[in-house]
């Protein structure tokens, strides 16, 4: 006996832990955002080591044109009046430079002068300074030290530094939100078709997606979809019509089945009419159990299957089997069968038996009586064969021909008489079956002449026989 396992949860199971998502917009605002922040960064630090640069060669420049300046007035002053005129005129520049510091020692290393009270740390950071010589006339030198305030400038420095920063993070900042915003608003297709796409159910399986403007990137996604809905649609409606129709085919027999039995057991029944009964309820479940073998055929035709490719053989003569096999029902009717062509193929004999039988079998029922049937096997390009079964009788109609091969289809009521009974999936199995050889059916019917057939596909096929 079979048995079908569920897999169900078990306790202490952990639960399955929810796929992370994330949102594009933030993602590619904080990723634009960082690009602003190194770009603008590397940007604006240059900017402010360029300004640095200026500051430092300002200030060198400064401090080589006042120490230069020193040295010509105090070898005036020390030619004027000796060392007392040096240092008074050193007094007097110190009043008229108060961000300067000038100290000066003699050759021996005393103290020869230093400004009185400076007006800044000259051992500050932001302090330059610079040493010069000052040759005098007896022979000997003034070493002195310059000493220049660029604390002004390091404040401008500073201030321009976190100036540069803000900016660097305002414009992070804007980038990021505008980003985001842009990011949006071009998402905004997508938010409707999700929307669109959340509005389909089993109701509306005919709503399609689509967009007010066109957009190129998103076009070839909504095709694929509309595309793949009208087969859901498709199948859909062939899956409800199927249901439908295995409902209604196995409702005959059932209805049989238990009227039968209800009759038999209405009185008492004689053994040769108890058999009768039997006999008769045989023939219902044979007929319910080929519908259920056709359809689980067809379930695994629909699942992939290919078929099982043997030696090549000649369908000439596997024609001529089937006919053999149909010999019965066509004297009873006067017909004839003429096979005209052959080629061999590696094909799967069962299935391409059963699909010429159930060929022969469809034309043996609509033929005219006293007809002449002929199955026609005929090469094509590419290593294939096509193979006909034609017979004369009542065309079909056009716009059944698309139809001819779907499940539980009949053309018309008079194709489906009583005394030809028939549960309408034997062209579904012929088209299965060809699919099964990567062929394809076909069907043609006018003038009073129907030419049923399909086509097989191989590596194997040689000229006719």
């Amino acid at each position: 006996m079979n048995t079908t396992t569920l897999d169900t949860p078990r306790v202490g199971d952990a639960p399955a832990e929810a796929p992370c998502t994330y949102s594009i917009g933030r993602r590619l605002s904080l990723l634009l955002a960082i690009q602003t922040v190194i770009g603008l960064g590397v940007l604006l630090a240059f900017i402010y080591g360029a300004t640095s640069m200026l500051f430092m060669a300002k200030h060198e420049e400064e401090l080589r044109s006042y120490s230069s300046v020193l040295v010509d007035v105090l070898r005036e002053a020390e030619a004027d009046g000796g060392e007392a005129e040096v240092k008074a005129k050193l007094a007097w520049l110190a009043e008229r430079r108060p961000g300067t510091f000038v100290q000066m020692q003699r050759a021996d290393g005393s103290e020869f002068y230093r400004d009185a009270a400076p007006t800044f740390d000259v051992t500050h950071p932001s302090a330059r300074g610079t040493d010069f010589t000052v040759p005098m006339k007896n022979g000997g030198t003034l070493q002195g030290r310059l000493v220049l305030d660029c604390s002004q400038d390091a404040k401008t420095a500073r201030r321009m530094a976190l100036l540069l920063v803000g900016a660097v993070l305002a414009g992070a900042a804007l980038v990021g939100w505008g980003t985001f915003w842009r990011v949006r608003c071009s998402l905004r297709p997508l938010l409707d078709l999700a929307a669109q796409t959340k509005a389909i159910d089993a109701r509306r399986l005919g709503q399609r997606l689509s967009l007010d403007e066109t957009a190129e990137e998103l076009q070839p996604l909504i095709d694929q979809f509309n595309g793949l809905m009208h087969r859901v649609e498709r199948t859909y409606v062939q899956l409800e019509g199927f249901n439908a129709d295995v409902a209604h085919e196995l409702r005959t027999p059932l209805a049989n089945l238990i009227g039968h039995t209800e009759v038999a057991l209405s009185r008492e029944r004689s053994v040769p009419e108890l058999e009768e009964t039997l006999h008769s309820n045989l023939e219902e479940l044979h007929r319910m159990a080929a519908i259920v073998n056709d359809m689980l055929f067809l379930a695994q035709a629909d699942r992939g299957v290919k078929a099982r490719r043997g030696a090549p053989v000649s369908l000439a003569q596997l024609v001529q089997q089937v006919v053999e096999f149909h010999e019965a029902p066509m004297e009873e009717r006067g017909l004839s069968v003429a096979i005209e062509g052959d080629a061999r193929l590696s094909v799967d004999e069962p299935l391409i038996k059963r699909a010429l039988s159930n060929l022969l079998g469809n034309a043996i029922r609509y033929a005219d009586q006293g007809t002449r049937l002929c199955v026609r096997i005929a090469r094509e390009s590419g290593g294939g064969v096509r193979l006909w079964v034609e017979n004369a009788g009542p065309s079909i109609e056009p716009e059944h021909l698309p139809r001819l091969f779907d499940r539980f289809f009949r053309a018309d009521a008079a194709r489906c008489e009583m005394e030809k009974p028939h549960h309408g999936l034997g062209l579904s199995i012929v088209a299965a079956i060809a699919r099964m050889h990567d062929g394809f059916p076909a069907a043609e019917s006018s003038g009073g002449t129907t030419r049923v057939g399909f086509s097989l596909h191989g590596t194997d096929a040689a000229k006719p026989a």
